[in-house]
């Protein structure tokens, strides 16, 4: 019986070698049904009883079967025991019944049967000759129930090999899969990085010469109708080239291939050149504009400069970009992890470590404000918010989405709050800095601020506490204005 794992040979086996050694008329064996209410005849001796017959399974006979560990006698008449016919002079033979275990059935199943419990079982019965007087002796009672057990470990092994040979079959399946996957994602990363290159300098390099070009054109003489169109393409150009450099610093991201670049700056300054590049706009929109360094503020960290000032640059110029009248506020400040309840969203727990800083920037404006169902969205990128019909996107949605990137890999977090349309906004952030070893002196902290802004008053302090309103020192050179940093340049 155990030697093979093949379960139909296994019980055709046994069904072959117990009528032969005990010289039975018919041996059969009935499975549970799919449904589980009935019992399938599914393997027989001498086919005396058609296969595929089924027997309800509440029948008290099978019921008592079930319960007996033991085999019993049952009546030849039987449903169990029904053979065909039986034709001249017959006595009627002896017939008996047993339980075989169903150690795990769903993996020996006929026609695709449900997974019972681990108590099912299967029925086996054996009917001796109609032509003799013999009776079942003990020791062959005996017999029958060894070999019962003998059959249920022999299917426990075969559907232990089935499954395993199935898990095989699945796991070849799944590989296969994944290395399909594994290909096309090759694929479609080979594509994006060609078309990232494609963009990064055949885009890049004529939308380079269309701005400088343009910003030149503007300083000659031009009646009214020229300036304006000039200043139209100058100003489209502008935003597609903020776009691309938008998409990619997103790719960048998305792939885990953009690293910061760490140095030492100065932090006052980099509040000061995104005050200077928004200023002039703020100004054309007679907005009020207000920057606030708290004392403890440090001036020099240790960070990734340019991409603190894109956030800065990208969070403020939102709020100016939607607000019409009122104001901008920008503070800064250092977030102390005791005092964190009164600063930080719940779901962000900044860690104090040694050598590091947190520094905390709000965004307050009076725009159009926000409500509050739209904030979650407003960091998906390519998405923009459907409801406030007064707030006036020309953007792609990449803003923010690519803030928020920005902030994650500096170990930092950006909230949003509006109460609602009309009632203004507040951005904040959280970023992680290094604290200098060596402060910035003044020397290094007048290289590290512009270089191409002229003085004519008197500069204050931007020390800790001052406040800066209204109107930074900028430059301006025959209606253009200029900024020392070319990745943030924009015309007015």
């Amino acid at each position: 019986i155990r030697s093979t794992l093949d379960r139909h040979t296994i019980l055709k086996t046994t069904l072959v070698e117990l009528g032969r050694t005990l010289g039975l008329q018919e041996c059969a064996l009935w499975m549970p049904s799919r449904t589980g209410m009935n019992l399938q005849l599914s393997h027989t001796l001498n086919y005396q009883i058609q296969v595929g017959s089924t027997v309800p399974i509440n029948l008290p006979i099978i019921n008592e079967v079930f319960t007996s560990s033991r085999a019993i006698r049952i009546p030849y008449t039987c449903p169990l025991a029904r053979i065909r016919p039986l034709v001249g002079r017959y006595v009627p033979p002896e017939v008996i019944a047993l339980r075989v275990p169903l150690l795990n059935l769903s993996n020996f199943q006929i026609n695709d049967w449900p997974d019972l419990s681990a108590k099912s079982y299967a029925i086996m019965v054996l009917i001796l000759p109609t032509d003799s007087t013999r009776k079942w002796r003990d020791h062959e009672l005996e017999l029958v129930d060894v070999v019962a057990d003998q059959v249920a470990v022999a299917l426990s092994h075969a559907a232990i090999l089935e499954e395993s040979m199935r898990a095989r079959d699945q796991l070849m399946e799944q590989n296969v899969a994944l290395d399909l996957a594994r290909r096309e994602a090759e694929m479609a990363i080979h594509a994006r990085n060609d078309f990232l290159a494609v963009m990064n300098h055949e885009m890049r390099t004529p939308m380079h010469a269309i701005i400088a070009l343009s910003s030149l054109l503007l300083e000659t003489e031009l009646i009214s109708e020229q300036r304006v169109m000039i200043e139209t393409v100058l100003r489209s150009s502008n935003l597609l080239e903020t776009l691309i450099n938008d998409v990619l610093d997103l790719s960048r991201l998305e792939d885990g291939s953009l690293e910061l670049d760490i140095r030492k700056f100065n932090l006052h300054g980099v509040f000061r050149e995104v005050i200077n590049l928004i200023q002039p706009i703020t100004s054309v929109k007679k907005l009020s504009m207000s920057l606030i360094l708290s004392p403890d503020l440090p001036l020099c960290a240790v960070g990734d400069e340019n991409r603190l000032m894109q956030t800065i640059l990208n969070v403020a110029g939102n709020a100016v970009k939607f607000t019409k009248e009122g104001y901008i506020s920008i503070v800064a400040s250092v977030a102390k992890p005791e005092s964190s309840r009164d600063w930080r969203p719940p779901e962000f727990y900044p860690a104090s470590t040694d050598g590091h800083f947190y520094l905390r920037v709000q965004v307050k404006d009076s725009g159009c404000g926000i409500l509050p169902q739209d904030i979650p969205h407003l960091f998906t990128k390519f998405s923009q918010p459907r409801s406030g019909s007064n707030r006036i996107n020309d953007g792609a949605g990449l803003g923010l989405a690519i803030c928020r990137r920005f902030i994650n890999t500096m170990g930092g977090h950006i909230w949003i709050e509006s109460e609602g349309i009309d009632k203004g906004s507040i951005v904040a952030f959280i970023v992680k800095l290094g604290i200098c070893d060596n402060p910035c002196d003044t020397t290094a902290a007048h290289q590290m601020a512009p270089q191409a802004l002229p003085q004519p008053q008197p500069q204050p302090n931007y020390g800790s506490g001052d406040r800066i309103a209204h109107r930074p020192t900028v430059s301006f050179r025959d209606g253009g204005y200029t900024s020392s940093n070319p990745r943030y340049q924009r015309s007015i």
